[in-house]
Order: C-alpha cells, then structure tokens, then sequence
C-alpha cells in the first residue's frame, strides 16, 4: 500500500512541498474509507472522469507526478521508495531556491 509512504513524505515535507492525493476509482464512501483507514492528512481531490491522470499521462496507480515551482511536470509510475521520493521532493525545492 502507497498511502503510508505518501503520508510520511508529506508530514516531512510539509511547508515546503504540498503533496495531494488523486482518486481515480471508488465511491466517494470508499475512498473516504481510505482516507480514513490509512489515517492520511494530505488534501484528496477525485479525479473520476481521469483529466488529471490524462493530463499527466498517468494510466494506472501507483503514480507520482512533480510539478516544479514553473509548472514542469514529471510523471513516474510504481512504486518510491523513501529515499526515492525525498530526492524528487528535494529536487523541487532545489530546483525553486533562488
């Protein structure tokens, strides 16, 4: 399950990357339910007719996209480790610093 790895990496990087979730299938009850279960923080958006997966180029879960301080969009498909999703977190906000 990605959702703890995503909930860490968003308590960690809180203030200075916004991470949020993007449903695609479920119920609004299920998904809630996921929510919940997994005790996550991070803003949910549903995505159930796929724009924002299309846009990104996403065909299936698990998924990360990175979106630099200029709008540039990096998709990668699996799963991250820890490590993994630090150093594309860190990426951003190097690639921001003045």
């Amino acid at each position: 399950m990605e959702a703890p790895s995503v909930e860490g990496a968003a308590r960690r990087w809180t203030g200075r990357v916004p991470v949020i979730g993007v449903a695609w299938n479920g119920t609004d009850e299920a998904i809630a339910a996921f929510v919940a279960d997994g005790g996550l923080t991070f803003p949910q958006v549903t995505d159930r007719e796929g724009a924002v997966f299309a846009r990104y180029g996403v065909p299936y879960q698990p998924a990360w996209v990175f979106v630099d301080a200029a709008g540039a969009a990096t998709t990668r498909l699996g799963v991250l480790s820890e490590s993994e999703l630090d150093s594309a977190l860190g990426a951003l906000t190097a690639a921001a610093a003045p």
